[in-house]
């Protein structure tokens, strides 16, 4: 069998809904890399958020910031930063608009506003966050990965003249800002490249709205049966929930791990 590379998104996917990864899952990780395979995460979340599912499971690679960092091997391999210029224009139309922003660098998450805490508290503690604290020119010091726009789908902001960015939205009360042609999906894959494993042989694992190109883009995308109806469209097949061996189930029917 070719090697593979098998991505697992966390919040949703890896971790249940206690934010831990279940028995099965560590077992079918633990298996994966005995058999010689390569396993990432490949998660929204910056670093430091990312670090203690990275230690506990011991991941040599990961895919981080939705895309816009990879490291291979504990070693920086990718870097997509949002250009300053053309993110200080954004955040300024979003702050006249009362939406709050907050700004994700390798290691940090600081927001730059004060508009709505309890919006800002509702979408970052789903993935057991908290709302960050306040730095209001973090932005103007430090690299920039991803940027939190926190407004509903009832808020109306125009992101089409934004041609640097993408908009990804992951919670009712918040969407990603990231570099335009960075994803999950595009990092992934050169990741592969990086590890030289072909694109037919990546598997990836997901669940989120941010994780709908990449189940589309690798060689067989898979959703977990938690996902909504729009994530299960893209992949190649769907599995049971995080709740429910999901990750497990699915590797074992493509024969990846046994029982």
């Amino acid at each position: 069998m070719e090697r593979k590379l098998i991505a697992f998104d966390l919040d949703g996917t890896l971790l249940n809904n206690q934010k831990q990864p279940l028995a099965s899952t560590v077992a079918a990780i633990n298996q994966l890399k005995r058999q010689g395979h390569a396993v990432t995460i490949a998660t929204g979340r910056n670093r430091r958020l990312a670090q203690p599912v990275i230690e506990q499971l011991d991941f040599e690679h990961a895919v981080l910031c939705n895309g816009s960092v990879a490291f291979a091997d504990h070693q920086l391999v990718y870097e997509h930063t949002l250009a300053p210029d053309a993110f200080e224009q954004c955040y300024r139309d979003l702050s006249e608009r009362a939406i709050d922003v907050a700004v994700i660098g390798l290691d940090t998450t600081k927001r730059l506003t004060t508009f709505n805490e309890g919006q800002m508290d509702e979408a970052m503690s789903s993935f057991g966050s908290v709302v960050p604290e306040l730095e209001a020119d973090f932005y103007q010091k430090h690299a920039i990965y991803q940027g939190l726009a926190f407004y509903n789908e009832t808020q109306e902001f125009d992101t089409s003249v934004y041609d640097t960015f993408d908009f990804v939205r992951w919670h009712p009360e918040c969407v990603d800002m990231i570099p335009k042609n960075g994803s999950k999906a595009v990092t992934l894959l050169k990741l592969a490249e990086q590890l030289g494993i072909k694109q037919e042989n990546v598997i990836a694992f997901g669940d989120g709205m941010n994780d709908r190109e990449m189940l589309k883009e690798v060689g067989l995308g898979i959703a977990m049966g938690n996902s909504s109806d729009e994530v299960k469209r893209q992949a190649d097949m769907v599995t049971a929930s995080n709740e429910q061996d999901g990750i497990w189930q699915a590797l074992v029917k493509l024969k990846l791990i046994s029982n």
